[in-house]
């Protein structure tokens, strides 16, 4: 992440073992690496539920990044975040990173709940998690992203491939 926030995508992409794209270090990627680096600073456990990127095929394509926006709290829940870069949008790459978010939920035994947050205008991400269960539970004011809708589903609900 460190990289990525000076613009390295050569030493990044070594470091994560594929080639990344200029997707990683547009101004909107630089915030949350920027974010999620001060997280891992003030609690270095947090580390390996952070973002990932987002690997398709043999050949290690990245599309995006994805993972949670930390460990489960005290009462098991997690939240998802996924990106998918704009040329690799609308192929179903989002709803791949999806499910594998939800099987890695499901997997940590701390895990009880999974929470997706989402802006009540982004029409792809609401039909994302269509289909998955997820319950629309409230909405909440995000200093960054304005009104988002919230949505929960338990995480032993393991989506079909």
């Amino acid at each position: 992440m460190s990289a990525l926030l000076e613009g390295d995508l050569s030493a990044a992409g070594r470091m994560a073992g594929v080639p990344l794209t200029e997707y990683f270090v547009t101004d909107e990627a630089r915030w949350l690496w920027r974010f999620r680096l001060g997280q891992m600073a003030a609690d270095p456990g947090r580390a390996r539920w952070m973002a990932r990127q987002a690997v398709v095929g043999d050949e290690g394509l990245v599309v995006g990044h994805a993972g949670f926006h930390g460990p489960p709290d005290e009462a098991g829940m997690v939240e998802i975040g996924y990106s998918v870069a704009p040329p690799f949008r609308r192929r179903g790459y989002a709803r791949s990173t999806l499910i594998e978010l939800l099987r890695r939920a499901a997997a940590a035994p701390a895990v009880t709940t999974v929470r997706a947050t989402i802006s009540p205008d982004n029409v792809a991400s609401l039909a994302t998690i269509s289909g998955f269960g997820f319950v629309e539970v409230g909405e909440q004011w995000d200093e960054k992203d304005g009104l988002e809708l919230v949505f929960e589903v338990p995480a032993r609900r393991i989506p079909a491939a």
